[in-house]
């Protein structure tokens, strides 16, 4: 039997996620990866894994898992409800899964997104250079790893914390965007806006007051993660991870770096409201995010505790 997760229950959206396809843009295909960079990597920091090391990336309701081997794994990223054999496990903890055994990853209390670690990663085929999957995972399908097992390890529930904000409206720092002079007033600046339903990893669709426009059309151009464009009901779209490279809607700011991963785990119903940041505001930010991150992923990598590889041919 091949060493993996067999997937019981798909659940809602589950994607096989690593960095992503960073120089492909030009070709038109959208980098993708993990949504919420920091909570992946945190994950894989605690399996003491190659940086870029593929996890599953789980939304708002996850699939059941069986293991046909030993596999060490470790979960990251927003409160989800969890069992395993129907006993209940924590997010931030490793744990080996024996053969057999089950693993149910049920709703998120809040946020978004969990990540799923497991010790040397997931062996998904690579594409384009990127384990990230185009379509996500189905019932059925065998994701591969290393038969591993591991100690017990956690992370601080502080750090656990600061992954997923619990205060509504979130605040979302941003630059002025290339087309803010089609807005003729600080509206968008005032207005708190709602996550809509019809949200992905394409973009987050938001409604609150409508924005008047002095013009509505431009030519196609370069577009990335975190730009927010207001389409022609007058309401701001953010670009995800997933979103189109170019794109034609006037682009009334840009989330900035640091503020990226809140994005990811954005639900529908949160509600966000936009600061306007200076551009030595956002580069201080995004260094002192920089820097955090940096802080926990040696400080976890460098840990005792790490994964047993086995033999795979025993199973």
């Amino acid at each position: 039997m091949s060493a993996g997760l067999r997937v019981v229950a798909a659940g809602l959206y589950s994607l096989v996620v690593d960095e992503g396809r960073p120089q492909t843009r030009h070709w038109g295909i959208p980098r993708g990866g993990a949504a919420d960079r920091a909570a992946w990597q945190l994950g894989n920091a605690l399996l003491g894994n190659p940086a870029n090391a593929a996890a599953l990336e789980i939304t708002l309701s996850g699939p059941t898992l069986e293991a046909t081997c030993p596999i060490a794994l470790a979960l990251c990223g927003a409160p989800f409800d969890v069992t395993v054999d129907g006993q209940e496990w924590s997010v931030g903890i490793t744990r080996t899964l024996q053969p057999g055994q089950r693993l149910a990853i049920g709703g998120a209390q809040r946020g978004a997104r969990l990540y799923l670690c497991v010790a040397g990663g997931l062996l998904t085929p690579l594409q384009l250079g990127s384990r990230t999957m185009w379509e996500p995972i189905h019932r059925g399908q065998l994701l591969p790893c290393r038969p591993a097992v591991v100690p017990r390890r956690r992370l601080p529930d502080d750090l656990l914390e600061s992954l997923v904000p619990s205060a509504t409206p979130i605040s979302l720092r941003v630059l002025d965007g290339p087309q803010r002079s089609f807005f003729p007033d600080d509206a968008f600046f005032r207005h708190i806006y709602t996550v809509q339903p019809a949200s992905n990893r394409m973009g987050l669709r938001l409604k609150g007051p409508t924005l008047a426009s002095l013009r509505e059309e431009l030519l196609s151009e370069p577009v990335a993660p975190g730009a927010v464009q207001v389409t022609h009901d007058g309401q701001p779209v953010i670009l995800g991870v997933d979103g189109q490279t170019v794109g034609g809607y006037p682009k009334i700011a840009h989330v900035i770096r640091a503020d990226l991963d809140l994005l990811g785990q954005l639900r529908p119903g949160d509600t966000v409201h936009f600061v306007r940041v200076s551009l030595e505001e956002a580069e201080q930010a995004g260094q002192a995010r920089d820097r955090w991150l940096h802080h926990w992923l040696v400080r976890l990598t460098h840990a005792e505790g790490t994964p047993a590889f086995l033999d795979s041919n025993s199973f």
